[in-house]
């Protein structure tokens, strides 16, 4: 099935790496369909990034890969919440989203999976269903988080999405130390997500909501 009509789409990244490992190539897929693709990042990890790399080097690094992806630069939303401490601004980060159901109206809302282990992660995912509840909300999949994930909805990707996942995420040159942050794990995800639906590549979700109109 695709999507005929234009869509409002709303991608919520705790971390400014975490759209694009989500769900970078269902982004390109939407913007390349002509939908409107709308990111917020709510923390740009300051005090995660390694000492040979300025503090802010985050924030740099995610307009570069999100342009990669072709969203627009006034469609990404940058916030300053601190790494790891999410689940004690609850309220705050509640109220931010409100403020961007108004502003931006969103038809399809991509969020962290509600099994996501992380604090930050979990923290967004359960404020972001109670702020989008009235809107179609799917879970996107971070293996190395997920303790569980079910794999009930899936969009099919060609290599031009593939290529720009991996090309975004290749700027994040502050995060290559990290295990799955290579090119080898980002393709071999997408072709097994493929195969599960008899197709070259693709990326799962997980529905908390679909609403048909």
């Amino acid at each position: 099935m695709k999507i005929s009509e234009k869509q409002r789409i709303l991608v919520l990244a705790p971390h400014t790496d975490d759209a694009e490992f989500g769900c970078g190539g269902t982004i390109n897929k939407f913007v390349n369909e002509g939908h409107e693709v709308y990111c917020v990042a709510f923390s740009a990890c300051e005090r995660s990034v390694l000492d040979k790399f300025p503090g802010d080097i985050l924030r740099t690094e995610v307009k570069r890969a999100t342009k990669r992806l072709g969203i627009k630069p006034e469609n990404l939303i940058l916030l300053d919440y601190m790494v790891r401490t999410m689940n004690y601004h609850r309220q705050e980060i509640l109220d931010d989203l409100i403020k961007f159901r108004k502003e931006i109206n969103p038809n399809i809302v991509f969020i962290p999976s509600l099994t996501d282990i992380h604090q930050d992660h979990k923290t967004v995912a359960e404020e972001g269903l109670r702020a989008f509840k009235f809107s179609t909300v799917l879970q996107y999949e971070m293996p190395w988080n997920n303790l569980t994930f079910t794999t009930s909805t899936f969009v099919m990707l060609d290599e031009e999405n593939v290529k720009a996942k991996v090309e975004a995420l290749a700027e994040y040159e502050s995060q290559a130390h990290r295990n799955y942050a290579n090119e080898n794990f980002i393709r071999s995800l997408a072709t097994t997500r493929g195969v599960q639906i008899n197709t070259e590549y693709a990326e799962c979700f997980d529905i908390l909501r679909w609403i048909i109109t």
